[in-house]
């Protein structure tokens, strides 16, 4: 399912008449145009996040072309590509804050901020608390050994908008003391 974003171009004719236009675009076309506008604006840790994204994209394309299993590639599999991204920048981050190297750390924050731009919103720690204690209490979960069985169907209802590392983390957190 392509997203949809809505840009207005403004046109002006004879009869001084302002017609819209509404254009769909992919979340692929999207991240050019915001490309375009980090070299314009010469933002140049945007602009690197932004080849690494594009390079990656292309990567993922050439992958899906080639292969027993041809597809096109969609948002969603940009999305994929994208929250990979950012959880290798979330590690390299925990790195670097071991490491004392206050340089590099604000390089991938940055590209951090830049990459959860294109993201579905992300439940907060304490909606992402309330939907485990719920899973749980669905399933009627009584130890660690029913974790799979929660993290199933917390994937299956939340998958775009759910942090599955710090869910995970609740998980065993409440998992254990019962």
């Amino acid at each position: 399912r392509n997203r949809c974003y809505i840009i207005f171009l403004k046109y002006n004719f004879f009869f001084k008449k302002n017609l819209y236009k509404i254009i769909a675009m992919s979340l692929k076309s999207k991240i050019e145009i915001d490309y375009q506008n980090s070299l314009k604006s010469k933002d140049k840790i945007k602009i690197s996040t932004y080849r690494l994204i594009l390079s990656s994209i292309k990567d993922l394309e050439i992958l899906n072309r080639s292969g027993s299993n041809k597809k096109e590639t969609n948002d969603k599999d940009i999305i994929q590509l994208i929250k990979k991204m950012i959880k290798q920048r979330n590690e390299s981050i925990d790195i670097y804050k071991k490491n004392n190297r206050h340089d590099l750390l604000e390089v991938e924050e940055k590209e951090v901020a830049t990459l959860s731009t294109y993201l579905p919103k992300q439940l907060s720690d304490n909606e992402t608390m309330d939907v485990c204690k719920q899973a749980i209490n669905e399933l009627g979960a009584q130890s660690i050994k029913d974790m799979g069985k929660v993290m199933g169907v917390l994937k299956k209802n939340y998958s775009d908008s759910l942090d599955f590392s710090k869910a995970g983390a609740i998980l065993k957190e409440i998992l254990n003391k019962k």
